[in-house]
C-alpha cells in the first residue's frame, strides 16, 4: 500500500520528529519541512527515499511555504495530510513593552500554519477525506498567571483557525483536529523527563485522528499528564 501522503511541519526534533517516525512506520509517504535542512536530514525516518521528500521550510516566509506544497504535489500528486507541528516559545510577561517576540510567535505559530493550510486546502479537497492536524497547547484552552501570555494568545488563535478550517473544508471531506498537549517532553521542557507525555505519545495519537472516517471527526483532542479540573 502507498499509504496516505503527509507533510509534517516542525519534523526535525521533538514531537515533529516523533511523528514523522510514527508514520513512516506505518507506511505513509512523507513530505517533511524545517528551517534546517542538515537537522531535518539527520532526524528524518530511515525509510525508501521514494517515500520521502525532505524540504527546507519556513515558517515566516510565505514563498517557502508554496515551495512546499508545490514541491510535495511534484513528487508525489496529491496532499492528503497536513500536520503543522512547527512553533516557537517566548516567557516575555504581559506587562513588558517589548513585542519582537510576540511578532515572532505569532508569524510561526499562526500564520505558518494558516499559509500552509491556504495553500495545501485544494489538495486536501481532492482528497475527499483531507486531514489537518494541528499542535496547539492546553495553553490554547486556560491562562496559567504571566508564564506565558503571548504564546497562549497564539495557541488561542490557532485553536480558532482551525475550528475556521474545520467549517470551511468539511463538505469537501476535510477534517482537522487541534491537538492540545500539556508538558511533554521535548527540549521546550525538559527532554529527559519521564514523568510528562512523551513525543511519542502525541504521534500515537497524529497517527490515530488521520485513520479515522469523516464520519468520527474530532475536533479537539486534550492531552494531559497532570490532573486539570476542568479536563
Amino acid at each position: 500500500m502507498d499509504g496516505r501522503v503527509v507533510m509534517v511541519s516542525g519534523a526535525n526534533r521533538g514531537i515533529g520528529a516523533a511523528i514523522a517516525g510514527r508514520l513512516a512506520a506505518d507506511g505513509h509517504r512523507l513530505s517533511l519541512g524545517a528551517r534546517r535542512l542538515d537537522a531535518l536530514a539527520a532526524g528524518a525516518p530511515d525509510i525508501d527515499p521514494d517515500r520521502i521528500l525532505l524540504n527546507s521550510y519556513d515558517a515566516v516566509d510565505f514563498d517557502s511555504a508554496r515551495r512546499w506544497v508545490d514541491a510535495t504535489v511534484d513528487r508525489f500528486g496529491r496532499v492528503d495530510v497536513l500536520v503543522n507541528c512547527a512553533g516557537i516559545v517566548d516567557r516575555t510577561g504581559l506587562e513588558a513593552m517589548e513585542e519582537d517576540a510576540l511578532d515572532e510567535m505569532w508569524e510561526v505559530n499562526v500564520k505558518g500554519p494558516l499559509r500552509l493550510t491556504r495553500l495545501a486546502l485544494p489538495h486536501l479537497r481532492r482528497s475527499g477525506s483531507g486531514r489537518v492536524v494541528n499542535l496547539a497547547s492546553m495553553s490554547a484552552k486556560r491562562v496559567k498567571g504571566d508564564a506565558l501570555p503571548g504564546y497562549s494568545m497564539t495557541k488561542y488563535a490557532l485553536l480558532a483557525l482551525s475550528h475556521a478550517v474545520r467549517q470551511v473544508g468539511w463538505d469537501d471531506g476535510v477534517r482537522v483536529t487541534a491537538l492540545c498537549p500539556g508538558p511533554v517532553a521535548t527540549d521546550m521542557m525538559d527532554p529527559d523527563d519521564e514523568t510528562i507525555t512523551q513525543p511519542e505519545d502525541v504521534a500515537d495519537l497524529v497517527a490515530t485522528v488521520i485513520e479515522l472516517p469523516n464520519t468520527a471527526s474530532v475536533s479537539e483532542l486534550l492531552i494531559t499528564c497532570r490532573l486539570e479540573a476542568w479536563a
